[in-house]
């Protein structure tokens, strides 16, 4: 396709449809990396190099109006004829890039999830949600106090560290467990994750409900603990049970109040009917339990979304600002709370009642659709093994550095597809090209882009990563080899054990600033329930 022929936008339109309420995809197509420096509140990180993996999942109204932005690299016209080439219709280039957003009076935002986060922020100024101090629950903890210290994180995140006795409680699960975890309500709660949003969101949910207990979150998280040069703990596994009957349905009735406050609408199963074959309107469907629990059963057409985590990574669950969004728990509680928050945030959100576990007919993960694979030479991994006892095949693993690290196929190098002219400058001379990657689709569709650059053959490993391993073939899981920067994450100064304490300050010092730039923006009409 002519990309010169491609529709423009600017400033003036995106704004107005944000302002408006009116559906908009506003793709920022560059890696994950480049657009945590700086990027507008609304614009959802969908790199170019994934969009045919991603595309018909989290976009799926042909006709829903995109709109690509980059920073003057030359990505936003490429995803753009990628997206028109899929059957998309209503497709614009943001002119000027991120630059031409900034010069025209845009506010730009640093970091991931930035929409959650600044709401988060958001919501402790209105209602200001009670905290305490790592250094004053520590006391706590020493003095051997009646309190449980409840991580609201995801299971993985919980395990890489931990405030002392902290359990594993996922934000949508809290007013569910927490009455049987702290049946008593003498019992302080203490609330944390890693920064502050998901503590905040956390605490603030426990209080809205009418928990009995006098409940804080852990201000500033584990980064607040490190700085305090407090100890954490690593790889710890303890979480909640399963609650009773008689605690699960009062739940319920406190999780109705707060969605029926927050305007929540409700949805039936005829709604669900209608709204899975309409064409006109952007609708997302998502069950918020655990992972675990959408495996064992769900509803055909639905995506697990737990729904602490939705809540944090808004943008990337549903990038199209102004679609529909709608919630399933069959306890309610899970889809009750979120959607409390979601409504809060100006989604048009809906819980779909009445649901039964009979209803959960679908198991497993279910396989999205893909865009056709193109026709490539193809190996299988009992041939590369061949291939790879001779010095002419060099194997090219496009999976994230992060899965890249965890392990890849002997004396591979890790390429991003997006920057795969300068990853051939790097690559060893070959005589062939083997591509793989995690997953094993996007080595199919990385092919033709890489044949086009080199007169050296390309093939695909049939089956990518997962192939070589279910052949009984060893990994590593060395960090060299790198044709191209890891740019794909960003690294955020909350995760792992590593950060400085400078990153670590300079990440609460942005929190505590989203505030004014939700003010400087104007385009979010998020609102607070007050208490």
């Amino acid at each position: 396709m002519d990309i010169v022929k491609l529709k423009k936008t600017n400033y003036s339109s995106v704004r107005s449809k944000l302002l408006n309420k009116e559906e908009i995809a506003f793709l920022d197509v560059r890696e994950e990396d480049p657009h945590a420096q700086e990027h507008p509140l609304f614009a959802a990180n969908f790199p170019l190099s994934r969009i045919e993996i991603d595309v018909y999942t989290k976009l799926p109204r042909k006709d829903v109006p995109i709109v690509t932005l980059d920073d003057g690299e030359g990505d936003a016209q490429l995803a753009a004829s990628k997206l028109i080439a899929l059957g998309y219709s209503d497709v614009s280039v943001f002119t000027g890039g991120v630059a031409e957003w900034k010069r025209s009076g845009g506010e730009v935002f640093r970091d991931v999830n930035v929409p959650s986060k600044s709401f988060g922020e958001l919501v402790e100024s209105k209602v200001h949600t009670p905290s305490l101090s790592a250094q004053e629950v520590k006391q706590l903890i020493d003095s051997r106090a009646d309190i449980v210290v409840v991580d609201v994180r995801r299971f993985d995140e919980y395990q890489t560290m931990s405030i002392p006795t902290g359990m594993s409680v996922p934000g949508a699960e809290l007013v569910l467990r927490l009455p049987e975890i702290a049946p008593d309500p003498k019992t302080k709660v203490i609330v944390n994750c890693a920064g502050r949003t998901r503590s905040i969101i956390g605490t603030q949910s426990l209080i809205n409900a009418g928990i009995p207990n006098e409940v804080h979150a852990l201000r500033n998280g584990t980064i607040g603990w490190k700085l305090a040069h407090q100890v954490l703990d690593y790889g710890q596994s303890r979480k909640y049970a399963d609650v009773s009957p008689a605690t699960a349905k009062e739940a319920l009735k406190k999780s109705r109040k707060v969605a029926d406050r927050a305007q929540v609408k409700r949805a039936t199963k005829a709604d669900l009917k209608e709204w899975q074959q309409q064409s006109g309107r952007t609708t997302y469907f998502f069950d918020t339990r655990t992972p675990e629990e959408f495996e064992s059963g769900h509803l055909p057409g639905f995506r697990s979304a737990p729904g602490g985590q939705l809540v944090q990574e808004t943008e990337m669950f549903a990038p199209v600002r102004g679609a529909r969004i709608v919630l399933v728990d069959p306890s309610g509680v899970r889809a009750n709370m979120p959607a409390s928050w979601l409504a809060q945030m100006a989604w048009d959100v809906y819980v779909l009642d009445d649901i039964q576990v009979s209803d959960l007919t679908e198991k497993g993960t279910p396989a999205f659709a893909l865009a056709p694979l193109p026709k490539i030479q193809e190996i299988d991994a009992k041939n590369l093994n061949k291939w790879l006892r001779e010095p002419n095949t060099v194997v090219v693993d496009l999976s994230t550095h992060k899965n890249y690290c965890k392990g890849h196929i002997p004396g591979s190098w890790f390429a991003l597809r997006s920057l795969l002219k300068d990853a051939l400058a790097k690559l060893p001379k070959a005589e062939r090209y083997v591509l793989t990657s995690n997953p094993a689709a996007l080595a199919f569709f990385t092919a033709p882009e890489l044949s086009a650059l080199t007169q050296t053959p390309v093939y695909v490993l049939v089956g990518g990563n997962s192939a070589w391993l279910d052949a009984g073939y060893e990994m590593e899981s060395d960090k060299v080899n790198l044709a191209s920067p890891t740019i794909d994450r960003y690294q955020r100064p909350y995760e792992g054990t590593n950060a400085t304490p400078a990153s670590m300050q300079a990440y609460l010092d942005w929190e505590f600033g989203l505030v004014d730039q939700l003010g400087r923006d104007g385009t979010h009409h998020f609102w607070v329930l007050e208490t």
